[in-house]
Parts: C-alpha cells; structure tokens; sequence
C-alpha cells in the first residue's frame, strides 16, 4: 500500500449523496442491511470516485478495470458502526469488490489516507509485501495486520496481479510511465530501492 491523498468531494456530491442520505437517517438511525441497499445513494458517485482516484484501488494500488464491474465504495469507518458516516465523502474509498470484502468492517486496517510511503515494502523477487524493517514494533504490527487481512500476498489476487505488471515491464511489453500509471505501488518501490535500471536483471523473467 501506499498514500492515497484525499481529493475534494464532488460539487454534486451533497445533493446527490449526503442530503438524501441525512433524510433517509433521520428515521432510521439503525438502518438494517436491506435499508441500507435501498438507500445506497453513495452508487451516483462512483464514476467521480473513479476519476478522483485515477481508477486505483486503495488497498492493492492497481488499476480497476472498467468492464469488470468490481470497482466499489469502501466505507472505510463502517456504515453499520458508524451510520451518521455512511453518507461523507471523506470516508469513502475506491476499493475493489474483492478487498472490499476481505475487509468487511475491521477496524484495525491501516487507513491509505494516512499511512506513508516507504511502510509497506514489496520484496523483489518474491513480490512478497512487508512492513519495512526500520519501523517500531507496534506500527510494524498493524502493517502486517493490514497485510494479512487483506491477503496482499495472497497467489490467486493480488500476488498474481503484482507479477503480471512486473513480468510485462521485465519483458518490455509495457513501459515504466504506464507502470507507474496502473500499479503505482510497484512503480514507487522500484524508485525507493533504486531498482528501476536493475529489475529486469533480479527478476526470473
């Protein structure tokens, strides 16, 4: 992962979304799950959350593709804790279906808003993701916290994607702009380890 800086929320964000959202809540303060899917204004946005975030899921740090569908609204404090949340833009991240799933309604994820770069380190040429060694205890902790629940080094998901870009730049099939473009966690650690000029020779390919 790596730090996602917050964009301003839409100029048609309160109309659409929290003025809408405030009403339906001032009823219902305990919404179940089916209210919640009748009121799921947050959906009018996710084109402007595409475009706000490049189409970059906040978790893996890999493009969304468009004609896959599984781009979300992650609330990031949990609409079901956290209900007067549900409806701010400032809670909202661009996750895919599968992330946003693994993550559910934990709370001891680390927030891409808040983190910085350099916490998690990917691992060349396993791929593998860690917490950087120099960290103390306790934030290295919660970093393989997030790892592990969101399953960053899991083969059949993110793994795999995170090999795929790797191997096309490592074969010359894509360039580093592009790279940079569509997995920019890898992009930025083949920067921050100076890798960038090295890579095609540490990996396997």
């Amino acid at each position: 992962m790596i730090r996602v800086q917050p964009q301003l929320e839409p100029p048609e964000f309160d109309r659409l979304v929290r003025q809408p959202g405030l009403r339906f809540l001032q009823g219902n303060t305990h919404p179940a799950n089916r209210q919640w899917k009748s009121h799921s204004y947050w959906r009018k946005i996710i084109t402007q959350l595409r475009d706000c975030y490049e189409e970059i899921c906040a978790y893996c740090c890999h493009w969304i593709p468009p004609d896959t569908g599984s781009n979300t609204v992650e609330h990031f404090l949990s609409k079901d804790k956290y209900p007067k949340q549900a409806y701010e833009w400032n809670n909202y991240r661009l996750v895919s279906g599968t992330l946003n799933g693994r993550k559910g309604i934990r709370e001891d994820i680390l927030d891409p808003f808040r983190i910085q770069n350099g916490w998690f380190v990917i691992n060349f040429p396993s791929l593998l993701i860690k917490p950087d060694q120099e960290l103390e205890p306790m934030l290295s902790q919660s970093i393989q916290v997030t790892i592990d629940v969101l399953r960053l080094n899991d083969e059949g998901t993110c793994l795999q994607a995170r090999s795929a870009y790797v191997r096309d730049h490592c074969l010359g099939e894509i360039d580093f702009p592009y790279l940079s473009k569509k997995a920019p966690f890898i992009a930025l650690e083949l920067q921050r380890q100076g890798l960038v000029q090295k890579i095609k020779s540490i990996m396997p390919y």
